[in-house]
């Protein structure tokens, strides 16, 4: 088995909440341990874990405790205005000794070793920040942090950021001059052997996405909360052969993979359906894909060695998958 194949081997479980915490406004931490007190899969700063709230509602959030603690899943969850109905069900339904089933984790979002980073956040995305600070804190890098929110009420994790100093550098009331500024700061001269790291709404992406054009490739490293558009992409109809099943599909031009393999009777993982959570990820025996996920890095695309089945599709007419 390969090392992809071995990554794709989830683990799933029901987890008790050991604690449920306000932390912020609207932002409370969920913390989950396993029912018989058994250790939790490890984990590595960038993972996230699925909470399958109810049969029709399954949510990413990134894991913001310490990978050391084997015991215990943590998660920040911000109750999004606009939210769908996952973060609604966990601020009104979720408390301490509720029983949630979770996946994963998973991390498309991993921290590279570098002797220095730059982490920019977001709100909400501050959560998968934690852990990559201390981790860097502990491997002795160079660091700085820009943190933007709505209000300083609304940003969590405030006391265990604050502690850092000078190297955390808070922007409270969406002030985007300010932010602007900062970015321009941080980001407009390229410096080679920093690392960024952002995540937060797609506005403050673009942003660092724009400034960050002219550094070294890799440099940077995002995570998003909704899927970036895709520009100009025309779908027609492809075959998938299915390699595990032994049968070839046709995938019509108004389907994507995910549905047509459901539409064939076969059990498939899935949840966001916008190509940003990896749960639907696949791994790819042959054929030429059409990446249009925004989970994979440019390197992970070109290696053709995965797939994100609710959104990507084929440029070679035919695709092997292991399904």
């Amino acid at each position: 088995m390969t090392e992809t194949e071995t990554r794709l081997r989830e683990f799933e479980s029901d987890l008790v909440v050991e604690s449920y915490e306000t932390v912020a406004e609207d932002v409370v931490t969920v913390t989950l341990v396993h029912p018989d007190g058994e250790p939790l899969p490890e984990w590595t700063p960038g993972a996230h874990i699925d909470l399958i709230l109810t049969p029709e509602i399954t949510r990413q959030y990134s894991l913001c405790g310490s990978p050391a603690d084997s015991q215990r899943f943590t998660v920040g969850i911000l109750n999004a205005p606009d939210s769908r109905g996952g973060s609604r069900f966990v601020h009104e339904s979720v408390q301490n000794g509720s029983v949630i089933r979770i996946r994963g984790p998973r991390n498309h979002f991993p921290l590279v070793a570098s002797p220095r980073y730059v982490f920019i956040a977001g709100g909400i995305g501050i959560t998968p920040m934690l852990p990559m600070i201390a981790e860097a804190e502990a491997a002795g890098a160079e660091w700085s942090l820009l943190y933007g929110g709505r209000s300083e009420a609304s940003m969590a994790f405030l006391p265990e950021l604050t502690k850092y100093g000078d190297r955390v550098t808070l922007l409270p009331g969406n002030d985007v001059a300010l932010m602007t500024s900062a970015l321009d700061e941080r980001l407009g001269t390229p410096r080679p052997g920093t690392l960024v790291y952002t995540c937060g709404p797609e506005g403050l992406l673009g942003a660092v996405e724009q400034r960050c054009g002219s550094w070294p490739p890799g440099s940077l490293h995002l995570e998003r909360f909704a899927a970036k558009a895709t520009e100009g992409a025309v779908d027609t109809e492809f075959e998938v052969e299915l390699a595990r099943t032994g049968i070839t599909i046709t995938v019509p031009a108004d389907r994507s993979i995910f549905d047509a393999v459901q539409d064939h009777g076969i059990s498939v993982l899935g949840s966001c359906h916008e190509g940003i959570c990896g749960t639907c990820e696949t791994v790819v025996i042959d054929g030429d894909v059409d990446h249009r996920d925004s989970v994979l890095n440019d390197e992970e695309k070109a290696s053709n060695e995965t797939i994100m089945i609710c959104v990507s599709r084929c440029r070679s007419g035919r695709l092997t998958l292991d399904l």
